[in-house]
């Protein structure tokens, strides 16, 4: 997502910017559909957003329908094409193997994610499936862009279910 005129400085406001973007979809996952709050945004080289998602796999009973695919898909569409190439996928957690797969399938050019994943990450917590040199596209990560506050919605949901005090 880099032009000539990006320095690190403006990459990582723009970063937070639509993390901050996600985080409210993630919200909003958890609101109005009572799903795991992850939300997604994809977003082109010039800063069109293009899709955006949250989970729906459980109103929908669709597996796939996890965030990050919600807005491929929307981005795909929007595009007239499979293929997101100069694209930058934001996300409020690490992507799971299935979803790393779609983005290398996708041409994704970069992903930036909120919280680790610990038990299924596939950007390099458990698996580091976007960067595995195997694959005939490799995709740039970022991690750990607003990790805290992804992390406590995520946490907050979890423990709303069990009835524990929130963090």
């Amino acid at each position: 997502m880099s032009t000539p005129e990006s320095t690190p400085a403006t990459i990582e406001v723009d970063d937070q910017r639509w993390m901050r973007h996600a985080l409210a979809l993630a919200a909003r996952a958890e609101r109005e559909d009572d799903e795991i709050p992850v939300g997604a945004v994809v977003v082109s080289a010039s800063g069109e957003l293009l899709g955006e998602g949250w989970n729906r796999n459980i109103t929908e009973h669709d597996p796939t329908a996890h965030a990050e695919i919600v807005a491929m898909r929307q981005a795909g569409f929007r595009l007239g094409n499979h293929r997101l190439v100069g694209t930058t996928l934001y996300i409020t957690l690490e992507p799971c193997a299935m979803c790393a797969m779609a983005m290398v399938h996708a041409r994704i050019d970069r992903v930036v994610f909120g919280a680790f994943d610990p038990k299924t990450g596939a950007a390099g917590s458990v698996f580091d499936l976007l960067a595995d040199p195997r694959h005939n596209h490799r995709v740039a990560v970022q991690g750990g862009v607003l990790a805290e506050q992804a992390g406590i919605a995520l946490s907050n949901y979890f423990r709303r279910k069990r009835g524990r005090p929130l963090l």
